[in-house]
């Protein structure tokens, strides 16, 4: 089921909080556990992560300065 627009980037946020959660709590040996797909899926959301924060990095107010 998609997001609703209004709500989409919201909902994602804590969905990705809590696939965050689960990379930090799990250890190598629960990630060797994964399905493939599950954890080709992991390396992807990883990669589409480091895209989105590529291409928007220099957009304004969009990427908190530290």
């Amino acid at each position: 089921m998609s997001n609703m627009s209004y709500c989409r980037f919201e909902n994602t946020l804590a969905d990705l909080r809590d696939c965050q959660e689960a990379m930090r709590n799990n250890s190598n040996e629960d990630v060797q556990e994964l399905s493939v797909i599950e954890f080709n899926s992991l390396v992807r959301l990883i990669d589409l992560c480091g895209e989105i924060y590529q291409e928007f990095e220099s957009y304004p107010g969009c990427i908190p300065e530290n």
